[in-house]
């Protein structure tokens, strides 16, 4: 856990705001050299905002009691974490379709170019989650576990919980969800350029199912205080509709040639 990359008091940057910056950076060059457009920047912006916006405001109403309702204006401070990925998706594709809508662009194609460099810069943002601390996983003896030092959020809820004492200076074990997520969406990643490249089609749907996958079942390892809907965390909830979107999306793509 690294959650400052620089501190030089006049100058104070945020390793996870400096992973989310190198993703979307990442995202945005690949989007350019596969499509060979330079005229997406402003809806590239426009989904960078929103995905921001949606994060912290699904996270905020998940956390809103716990974390919010007594200090409304930590509300503000995204860049002390907590932002909910899936909040931010569903922002950026309601964005995305409208902008599509008015510059009469077609949605799927585009999709499919967003959706291959998506997963490259989703997994800058867990490697930040992983330096910040948050959305880690559940207490383990693994060989893989990892302790995060005294006051991440790892060791704050061991200590509201009575698993360990004010004086310890690192958490319990836990495993280290954040990485695993980064390495399961780099390969993601890997095979949705392989299939853009080889059919310029199929890979929003492809996304859809593949990380509603990876989601669903990462979410049986995750540690961090998590909403419950009919026995399933919010994520899982929704990752079920997701995987059914990107059935609906494989079957619109593959349904007859695009001019």
């Amino acid at each position: 856990m690294h959650p400052d990359l620089i501190d030089l008091g006049f100058l104070h940057l945020k390793t996870y705001g400096a992973c989310m910056a190198v993703g979307f950076l990442l995202c945005w060059t690949l989007i350019e050299k596969l499509s060979g457009r330079k005229d997406l920047s402003n809806l590239l912006m426009t989904l960078m905002i929103g995905g921001v916006a949606g994060s912290r405001l699904a996270y905020v109403i998940e956390h809103w009691r716990a974390e919010f309702a007594a200090h409304p204006l930590e509300v503000i401070r995204v860049d002390r974490g907590g932002l909910m990925f899936y909040g931010g998706l569903i922002l950026s594709v309601a964005l995305f379709f409208l902008w599509c809508a008015l510059k009469r662009e077609r949605p799927l194609a585009l999709a499919d170019l967003f959706c291959t460099a998506l997963p490259l810069g989703h997994a800058c943002g867990r490697i930040g989650c992983f330096f910040y601390g948050c959305c880690y996983g559940r207490l383990s003896d693994s060989a893989l576990a990892v302790r995060f030092p005294r006051l991440s959020p790892a060791w704050y809820e061991q200590f509201h919980a009575g698993l360990i004492d004010a004086s310890a200076p690192a958490s319990l074990p836990v495993l280290p969800t954040q990485l695993f997520e980064a390495a399961a969406l780099l390969v993601l990643f890997a095979a949705l350029l392989a299939l853009y490249r080889r059919h310029r089609r199929g890979t929003a749907g492809a996304y859809f199912i593949g990380y509603a996958v990876i989601r669903f079942f990462l979410e049986y390892l995750r540690g961090d205080p998590r909403a419950v809907v009919l026995g399933l965390s919010i994520s899982q909830a929704i990752s079920l509709g997701m995987a059914l979107l990107g059935g609906v999306f494989l079957a619109v793509s593959f349904r007859k040639p695009r001019s």
